[in-house]
């Protein structure tokens, strides 16, 4: 039997937990950073690709991790002895993010929890004072992305999206090319991902695990029974937890895409795509492509393989961006320029490499990244990544799963972001919460 979001008995505490954790939070921490003062940050969420947030935190100058946070006990010990390993410390432990925003030392969070906790967790901490990096994508939902920009704005600190490929020097490069018209009129970008990832299988009701916090771990997602499919990684695949290979990994692409022509909001999305592989619990398309069409004829087109490669083969991942005079092809690694026959006229590759198809996604581009986040806050430096463009991307992957939902194109009001003449698109808009935890400001 498959269980429902209600089947879940509550704690008695389940309520009084829930109330308390997004007020209005003022810690006061208000402290003025000097170009060379030491940065004091917490990681939230210390699996898979927060070590290799917390290896390129080790790297920039004038950083410490003081504390980590995770619900498991698991991970949390696995952890800190990896730090110690790998870092050379180990920074203070706490199971409850909040008691980590308590503390007036900690300068900035970095975000690496489940995806339903990014933006209320961010939101959360700007409450509380603290500068914020939050792993992509920035929201669960087109509700929560609006909502954080607003937080930034007003409680004026930095926030900046792991989306690192903006701090890549080619992609720079690549970019400022394309303005200067080095492939003509540009007017077309195609992101892509391909990837052969196996079943999930049916999950089995089990217990919790008594290291897991499953209450906290829910937070503000409506309670679901615990399934020994879900945790640590297949949350991915869950509409209540995750936001399927689109958000997953096309916002690193489809915001290249986005970066590379210049542009914002588009005027139309269409999806097309389905679930074509395994019988089994993931809830999302696993081969999907998403068409955004823009004014002037300039379009964005998503291609995503999750269970399945892209054949002929092509590099696991990527952007193509098209132009009257030329073509562009661009990675986390190299930029390449060819004309109009298809000959290479130039290449570009990165002083370092950085990983693209594993699930941490380590490399040179992250320390690139956490060091213009880092400089933004001591020098005032312009972001890479400022949350509100970055929240743009996000909504273009929101937008294309809303329109693989409904089934049909959907149009945009592109001033405002809604979905007009279309209430039933439109209530995709925002998620259910758990009584107690939707994020306010």
């Amino acid at each position: 039997m498959k269980p429902t979001r209600r089947q879940f008995i509550k704690k008695a505490s389940a309520g009084a937990l829930g109330a308390t954790i997004l007020p209005n939070l003022s810690f006061g921490n208000t402290s003025v950073f000097g170009a060379n003062e030491k940065l004091n940050v917490a990681v939230i969420g210390v699996r898979s690709r927060a070590k290799s947030l917390m290896q390129a935190i080790n790297k920039c100058e004038n950083a410490k991790i003081i504390f980590t946070c995770d619900v498991d006990d698991t991970i949390i010990e696995k952890n800190n002895e990896w730090m110690v390993k790998t870092i050379g410390y180990k920074a203070k432990v706490e199971k409850d993010f909040r008691k980590v925003l308590e503390d007036k030392d900690v300068d900035a969070v970095f975000i690496a929890t489940p995806e339903h906790w990014h933006a209320p967790m961010a939101i959360s901490a700007l409450q509380a004072g603290k500068h914020v990096y939050v792993e992509k994508p920035c929201s669960h939902n087109l509700f929560e992305n609006e909502l954080l920009v607003k937080a930034q704005k007003k409680y004026n600190k930095v926030v900046q999206m792991g989306n690192q490929q903006r701090s890549a020097e080619t992609s720079q490069l690549a970019v400022q090319e394309i303005k200067d018209g080095i492939i003509g009129e540009a007017y077309k970008g195609e992101a892509y991902y391909s990837n052969n990832r196996g079943s999930i299988g049916e999950g089995k009701i089990v217990d919790v695990p008594n290291t897991l916090d499953w209450e906290l771990w829910q937070g503000p997602a409506p309670r679901e029974v615990y399934r020994d499919n879900i945790h640590p990684y297949n949350w991915h695949w869950f509409k209540t937890w995750g936001t399927g290979e689109v958000h997953n990994n096309g916002t690193h692409e489809i915001d290249i895409c986005r970066w590379a022509l210049g542009l914002g909001l588009p005027n139309k999305v269409t999806s097309f795509g389905g679930k074509y592989t395994y019988d089994d619990d993931w809830e999302f398309t696993d081969n999907q492509e998403v068409f955004y069409e823009y004014d002037d004829g300039k379009h964005i087109k998503w291609v995503g393989h999750s269970r399945g490669k892209i054949i002929p083969n092509q590099p696991g991942r990527g952007a193509t961006i098209y132009g009257s005079k030329g073509t562009i092809t661009l990675s986390r690694n190299s930029y390449h320029l060819y004309g109009l026959d298809g000959k290479l006229i130039k290449k570009v590759d990165e002083k370092q490499k950085s990983a693209t198809l594993n699930t941490a996604g380590a490399g040179f581009l992250d320390v690139n990244h956490i060091e213009n986040f880092f400089n933004a806050i001591r020098k005032g430096e312009k972001q890479n990544s400022p949350i509100a463009d970055a929240s743009i991307s996000t909504a273009l992957c929101h937008l294309g799963n809303i329109a693989q939902e409904v089934g049909r194109t959907i149009n945009l009001d592109t001033k405002t972001g809604k979905i007009f003449d279309d209430d039933e698109a439109m209530t995709h808009w925002k998620r259910e919460y758990e009584e107690g935890w939707e994020p306010k400001l």
